[in-house]
């Protein structure tokens, strides 16, 4: 899809690896096209003599660059115009595979579509090759995975990768509340994806992992998962990056999270019109984000322990409110400027001017008639009813999950509750009426982003607070902790918690997530910024850079596998994430055990701590990432692409790719 936000951060690196040689195949969508692909004629010959032959035999297939960073180019293929094929195809496929396609799934004979169109588009290009090529093609997700397999069955010259990032099948099976991880041997997958009626789906995933020359996921959590469901271990675990470029900020993130901040505190303050009895500058910002999937992403748990961490603010005396601040109404607060600002008259500038620095007479500058209309403006901003906790008015809000939990602990932004809660059901925009931040200002101006998910194959909401400098909770069920746990001793430290819903029950789980917000309020502002600090070095481990050569690797073996000729793989280190950890940081970490003043009071005695070196600890983790490796090959010319390393030389590595 041209609008993947997963492609669009990896096609920069992948483009500069492979160059002329790389084109991305998706559907056509016309209004993403007009904005995002400007169309050219194809540059390879053969491509070009391929997609001709294509549209002359009834199918449309357009060729361009798609209008992102590394602009790469793109096939993008009219699914809808060849429909009239639809029951042809779907015949084969019963034919050659045995799956039936219902007529109503409109999504999967679309998938049925775009895979012979795809399996086409190989074949024919295959053809129109002056000499026999090598291709290597990699299929990601369920929905392009019966173009692999029409490669493999009508034996075209393709070397294929499969990568699923969530299981079908899983995704079904934890959206029921079923004990999912703890059941994973003992599930009759037909039975119940049959019972779910997505048995079609089911087996194109499973036919696209098995005959994939590699079978790759995301993470290993996900590995374990598609092993029982899928019935194959996956090859390599090949995890997701970000363009870490686009979130640099260079030494000015902590002056982001700064300004961004007041301007989140100036909608709460609009929000909170009224009912505005608590200090902002003491309070911290937390948020959760990401699909409504109440379970799955964890916010049932959330809620459950801000209610605990109201209580033990209550009775412990902890100088702090922390809230989770999403959006406000920004019209309310905009009313209550314009009663405030009626009680300005013009002679208190010149009060100001003659004073030369001396603390005005208050009696002097304003009028009795001053104070009765500051009076009538502080009694009109007093509200006998509750705070707001939704910025919209929701259809049916009794059915709702989100408002029906809160509804459930009590958490109604009263006065005496120190945690206040905002519900923002709506995507952010720098557009939006109500609070017009983009994701990522946001992002920068909150102090953690919490995700207890349950399910979650990767995880990229606590990948970009990391690349933002931002703490973050995650669990050891999401691909993200797994990865944070593999490659840091000490993750807290960094301001990576990683929340076990593994092996502990919800109620143990829940404990430990309120200990961890707990103990998060009662750090020192100092203790904050040196976490801070710790989390944005940690920026260089989730980018495509280094988590690029998982891809090599994985390009590698299916070469290797469908050329044996021609390729020869060796198994490298690269392979998997041991030898690349973060070591405990050598100064006191800023554990929340060490500090027990409030936010933002910093505390006596490490203000006179100097064991915290930014430099010195900056440095020794530069070095903890090491730079890509090479794989060799038998013989061919260079592949068309260098590496850049980690202290900027580069790497070649052989092979051939067409």
């Amino acid at each position: 899809s041209v609008n993947n936000s997963w492609f669009s951060t990896k096609a920069r690196l992948t483009a500069e690896e492979w160059g002329e040689n790389y084109f991305l195949v998706g559907p056509y969508v016309e209004s993403n096209v007009r904005t995002q692909v400007e169309l050219i004629e194809p540059t390879n010959p053969a491509l070009k003599r391929a997609i001709d032959k294509m549209n002359s035999s009834g199918c449309k297939v357009y060729f361009g660059r798609w209008l992102i960073e590394g602009s790469p180019y793109v096939v993008l293929i009219d699914v809808a115009f060849t429909a009239w094929n639809l029951d042809k195809w779907k015949k084969e496929l019963w034919d050659n595979f045995s799956i039936g396609v219902p007529w109503f799934d409109r999504e999967a004979n679309d998938a049925v579509l775009f895979g012979f169109l795809t399996a086409w588009l190989l074949g024919e290009y295959a053809a129109q090759c002056e000499e026999p090529p090598h291709i290597l093609a990699h299929f990601h997700e369920w929905l392009a995975g019966l173009g692999l397999a029409l490669c493999r069955q009508r034996q075209l010259p393709v070397a294929t990768i499969f990568t699923t990032h969530a299981t079908l099948l899983g995704r079904y099976l934890c959206a029921g509340s079923v004990d999912f991880y703890n059941n994973l041997a003992d599930f009759n997958v037909d039975k119940e994806a049959g019972d779910r009626q997505i048995y079609h789906r089911y087996c194109l995933e499973r036919t696209a992992a098995r005959c994939a020359h590699v079978f790759t996921t995301v993470s290993q959590i996900t590995a374990v998962e598609a092993e029982h469901l899928l019935k194959r271990k996956p090859d390599i675990i090949t995890p997701n990056g970000l363009n870490v470029k686009k979130f640099s900020a260079m030494h000015e993130f902590q002056n982001l999270h700064a300004q961004s901040k007041n301007r989140i505190q100036e909608f709460i303050r609009g929000h909170f019109y009224g009912h505005l009895d608590f200090n902002l500058d003491k309070c911290l910002f937390l948020f959760i984000a990401g699909r409504y999937e109440f379970s799955n992403k964890g916010a049932d748990i959330f809620l459950e322990a801000l209610a605990r961490l109201n209580y033990l603010l209550r009775v412990s005396c902890v100088c702090a409110c922390p809230a989770l601040c999403v959006c406000v109404c920004v019209h309310v607060y905009q009313k209550m400027c314009v009663r405030l600002e009626s009680i300005q008259t013009p002679q208190l500038f010149p009060h100001f001017v003659r004073l030369l620095g001396q603390l005005p007479d208050v009696s002097k500058m304003l009028s009795k008639d001053d104070f009765t209309m500051m009076k009538r403006a502080i009694f009109a901003t007093q509200r006998q009813c509750q705070p707001p906790i939704c910025t919209h008015n929701m259809l049916e809000d009794s059915n709702d999950p989100i408002l029906t939990c809160i509804r459930r602990i009590g958490l109604f932004n009263s006065s005496a509750d120190r945690v206040k809660v905002i519900f923002h059901p709506e995507f952010l925009s720098s557009t939006s009426p109500l609070l017009p931040m983009d994701y990522e200002e946001f992002v920068r101006g909150c102090h953690l982003g919490v995700f207890p998910s349950y399910y979650e194959p990767w995880g990229y909401t606590p990948a970009e607070c990391t690349v933002m400098g931002i703490p973050s909770i995650s669990t050891n069920l999401s691909g993200f902790g797994c990865f944070m746990e593999e490659h840091i001793a000490d993750p807290s430290a960094y301001g990576i918690y990683i929340l076990d819903r593994r092996y502990r029950g919800v109620d143990e789980s829940c404990n430990q997530l309120t200990s961890y917000l707990f103990q998060f309020c009662q750090q020192s502002r100092r203790a904050r910024i040196i976490q801070r600090n710790r989390t944005e070095r940690l920026s260089d481990l989730l980018d495509w850079r280094y988590l690029g050569r998982y891809y090599i690797s994985a390009r590698h073996m299916a070469l290797a596998k469908a050329f044996p000729d021609t390729y020869f793989y060796q198994p490298h280190d690269s392979d998997t994430a041991q030898g690349f950890r973060y070591p405990r940081p050598a100064s006191v970490p800023p554990s929340p055990s060490l500090s027990r003043h409030s936010s933002p009071r910093q505390s006596e005695a490490e203000e006179d701590d100097d064991r915290y070196d930014e430099d010195a600890e900056a440095e020794k983790d530069r070095l903890n990432i090491r730079q890509p490796l090479t794989l060799p090959s038998k013989k061919g010319p260079a592949l068309p692409y260098t590496l850049p390393g980690a202290n900027g030389e580069k790497n070649g590595a052989t092979g051939v790719k067409n």
